[in-house]
């Protein structure tokens, strides 16, 4: 019986140093591709970062990292026009806060220094706010749990129109991959959905407009999940329309 020859591949020395050149250049080549897929996703960010406000927008990104074995709190805090509730640093004390965050109408920035006394601070510029250094038009801040992406935001003051995500707001958080859009601006504690993403305005916690309450925000990044609600300064309690 005649058995089939076997075929053996011998690589010759020109052979192994062709290879290495092709795998080489697919290297460079990958390496060149993330490059400019890298590059094109800043520049998506800055064109619809300008297009919020303007050539003159600020935009900045942080990173949170949170404990693996505990639920993380954020208040969040906005409109305090230099002038916060008499009862806000209680309220706060009382919740906790790992972070804090504010969204924009600040007024003197002298109220920035007294939420540093506790928790670390992100702050964004309202349209009342000066460019003071440091102070950027709007954050992504992204909470990390070790290596694990748990929740990317984005902080601006002025993000909705009535209940509806601002186009140009929808660009920026998309551009970011921003689950969920915190503002200010209105006075009016609110929290909703459009195009995909959550909104969430604390309410002011500065001087009384027309009839509205004097709220914050909480967010609750847990390992059961992720919540939101207002909390009353007068009150400490949860508040709801």
């Amino acid at each position: 019986m005649r058995h089939a020859p076997t075929i053996k591949t011998v690589r010759s020395s020109e052979t192994i140093r062709a290879s290495e050149t092709v795998r080489a250049a697919e290297r460079a080549l990958a390496v060149e591709t993330a490059l400019a897929a890298e590059q094109a996703r800043v520049t998506k960010t800055a064109r619809a970062a300008r297009s919020v406000r303007g050539s003159e927008h600020v935009h900045d990104s942080k990173v949170v990292a949170m404990p693996p074995d505990r639920d993380f709190n954020v208040i969040v805090v906005a409109d305090t026009h230099g002038e916060p509730h008499p009862k806000t640093r209680a309220v706060i004390e009382q919740l906790a806060p790992d972070v804090i965050l504010h969204g924009g109408d600040i007024g003197d920035l002298s109220v920035l220094d007294q939420l540093r006394k506790l928790a670390p601070l992100y702050a964004v510029r309202g349209n009342i706010d000066g460019r003071a250094a440091g102070l950027a038009d709007s954050i992504d801040i992204e909470f990390m749990s070790g290596e694990r992406s748990v929740l990317k935001l984005l902080l601006i003051h002025i993000a909705v129109y009535g209940p509806k995500l601002r186009a140009e707001v929808a660009r920026l958080a998309t551009a970011q991959h921003a689950r969920l859009v915190v503002c200010g601006h209105s006075h009016v504690p609110f929290m909703g959905r459009d195009k995909g993403i959550t909104l969430f305005n604390p309410g002011s916690i500065g001087p009384r407009r027309f009839n509205l309450p004097i709220t914050l925000g909480v967010l609750q990044i847990g390992t059961s999940g992720i919540s939101l609600r207002h909390v009353s300064c007068e009150t400490g309690q949860t508040w709801l329309p």
